[in-house]
């Protein structure tokens, strides 16, 4: 039988196009990834064009008009310094995410690579696993200021710090998943046509992983932010008189009943890049795991009959 080339491409090109229309129904119906995305959006927007709204820097000091509450020239009021409190959030706000994302980055690819070499060979993943029980055996925020006071505060040194604490986490889910991967038929079929462990590593198993990666990326992107905030609050993250929404919340709390606009804009912007994060990524899971979704569909179809 003669297949026509024309006909053959324009089927492919309806097929793409039919699937581009259901991911993107699927997304519109996510309530979560679409709340989620809308809010992160949000914080993009600030971090990119934040700094163009306003005239002031970060660590511009102005003693005559220090502790100004919210008014048209200072739209958050002024610190303790008479620094604008919004011009410090919004580079607060692109530190942490910057940190955040940084650490989301390391973690995930150095915990990528730990996982799939865990389950790939015995020897390693009882030398990367044990190190990673090690690691969880300390809570994280604990760990977390021992390596900042061996390696000073300052933004890279909080980098280092929370990759260590989050590549454990990251490191067991992508060995959990590959362990289930390397069970298929189809890598058993690549062995036995001699394939090499790389090539079946690299190129077959790790693609399959990556929705876990990218689901529990978003959430250690959120964790990350918030652990810097805590590090920096502590004085043991980014110091001051570099802006971060920690050492933001650390200036404000002496103050909170005199100049409550300190805590509480430094603190809303902190929640509302949390909260798109979290939303963001349970929006992602429901999206991305199949099992989720038969199990959130078998319990509206129970729902229904119960009706």
């Amino acid at each position: 039988m003669i297949t026509n080339p024309d006909t053959t491409i324009a089927a492919s090109r309806l097929h793409k196009g039919k699937s581009s229309r259901i991911a993107f129904r699927r997304f519109m119906h996510n309530q979560l990834l679409t709340t989620g995305a809308g809010i992160l959006l949000v914080v993009v927007l600030l971090v990119i064009i934040g700094p163009l709204l306003t005239p002031y820097g970060p660590l511009q000091i102005d003693p005559v008009n220090r502790l100004k509450g919210p008014n048209l020239q200072h739209i958050f009021g002024t610190d303790n310094f008479g620094r604008d409190v919004f011009t410090r959030a919004v580079y607060g706000l692109r530190i942490s995410v910057a940190v955040g994302f940084a650490v989301t980055v390391v973690s995930s690819l150095i915990g990528m690579i730990v996982g799939l070499l865990s389950a790939s060979y015995s020897v390693l993943d009882h030398i990367f696993m044990r190190i990673c029980d090690g690691l969880f055996a300390f809570p994280s925020i604990l760990l977390a200021i021992s390596i900042m006071a061996a390696l000073g505060p300052n933004p890279g040194n909080v980098i280092i710090a929370l990759s260590i604490i989050f590549i454990p986490s990251m490191a067991r889910i992508i060995r959990s998943k590959a362990l289930v991967i390397r069970e298929l038929t189809y890598i058993e079929a690549l062995h036995a046509q001699g394939a090499s462990s790389w090539r079946i590593i690299w190129i077959h198993m790790a693609p399959n992983t990556l929705s876990p990666l990218i689901i529990q990326s978003s959430f250690i992107f959120a964790v990350s932010i918030l652990t810097e905030a805590s590090l920096s609050f502590l004085g043991a993250g980014i110091p001051s008189p570099s802006p971060s929404l920690g050492n933001m919340l650390f200036d404000g709390k002496t103050v909170i009943y005199n100049a409550w606009w300190m805590t509480v804009f430094p603190g809303i912007f902190l929640v509302l890049v949390v909260l798109g994060l979290n939303l963001f990524g349970d929006g992602l899971r429901d999206l991305l795991d199949p099992h989720t979704n038969k199990v959130k569909r078998g319990r509206r179809r129970g729902k229904t009959t119960a009706a």
